[in-house]
């Protein structure tokens, strides 16, 4: 047997030895019972299936889940009977755990008032495929109310009576199924999320104008704050200026006195006195002069 016969047989024989100790382990290890780790927990309600806004929760809507109890989860509810008929505020998905932030009140009923928050008001406001921006504003988007109303001097101008609204419904439809892709939901009646102070005002530019939904970025919060837009601002021109008010004529009939003239005397002219000269009497040699210094 030569040497590389040799280095043939040592190497399957390894690779044998190998395999056979690799499926040794694998059967060890699968025959080793599974140990299950019992963990503390609780049981809390949870949704059976989705739920939107404004439904009344029944025995087959909810269902109780395990809970680790080292993460409790704030307001939610260990038994069925304490959500049973009440209704939902915000939408539930499946599997969701119910909490007191996700239903109304016992007593409240279902619907569209319990989705109402305290202090705030639902009102309605026709709309057709223009305003309602082709039929996207549909209920938890979010939009500015725009009115245009005619001046005393016939020019319109139009600005943002509020901004930032929630839409609660667009028709008798208050609830958006959020698994699929926003569609278009066409209706003729909108109703916006208001304070009573915001209501007022949208009520007013409806009767009074005409009212225009502009939609906005859910993510965007920040407040519209506009001066608002006029006919003459169309053409890039300034707003108009009222005229200056004429001047009163004057009655030259009326003579005025005219008023005195005040006469300043010029101030006096200094004269510097007269230089002093004094006389000198020079002697040079035979010679004698007099020379005056000043």
């Amino acid at each position: 047997m030569n040497r590389n016969s040799r280095t043939l047989i040592v190497v399957v024989i390894a690779v044998a030895t190998a395999g056979l100790a690799s499926f040794g382990v694998y059967r060890a290890v699968k025959s080793m019972p599974v140990r299950e780790v019992e963990v503390a927990h609780t049981f809390v309600v949870a949704a059976t299936h989705a739920l939107p806004a404004g439904a009344r929760v029944t025995d087959a809507d909810v269902k109780l889940v395990a809970w680790p109890s080292s993460a409790k989860l704030p307001g939610a509810f260990e038994k069925l009977e304490q959500v049973v008929n009440r209704g939902v505020v915000s939408a539930l998905l499946e599997n969701e755990p119910l909490s007191e932030t996700k239903l109304a009140p016992l007593e409240a009923g279902a619907g569209l008032p319990p989705t109402i928050p305290t202090g705030m008001r639902a009102i309605s406001v026709r709309v057709n495929e223009v305003v309602g921006v082709a039929g996207f504003v549909t209920p938890g988007t979010r939009v500015d109310v725009l009115v245009t109303l005619k001046q005393q001097d016939q020019t319109s101008v139009t600005r943002v009576v509020v901004g930032n609204v929630t839409v609660l419904t667009a028709g008798t439809s208050y609830a958006q199924d959020k698994s699929k892709p926003a569609e278009a939901m066409p209706s003729s009646v909108v109703t916006l999320l208001l304070a009573p102070s915001d209501a007022e005002r949208v009520v007013l530019a409806s009767n009074d104008g005409q009212i225009m939904l502009s939609l906005r970025n859910p993510m965007d919060v920040e407040p519209t704050t506009t001066p608002g837009s006029k006919t003459a601002t169309l053409f890039g021109e300034p707003f108009l200026v009222p005229p200056p008010a004429p001047t009163p004529a004057i009655d030259k009939s009326v003579r005025v006195a005219p008023r005195p003239v005040r006469v300043v005397a010029p101030p006096p002219v200094v004269v510097p006195p007269a230089p002093v000269r004094y006389s000198v009497e020079a002697i040079r040699g035979a010679k004698r002069s007099e020379e005056t210094l000043q």
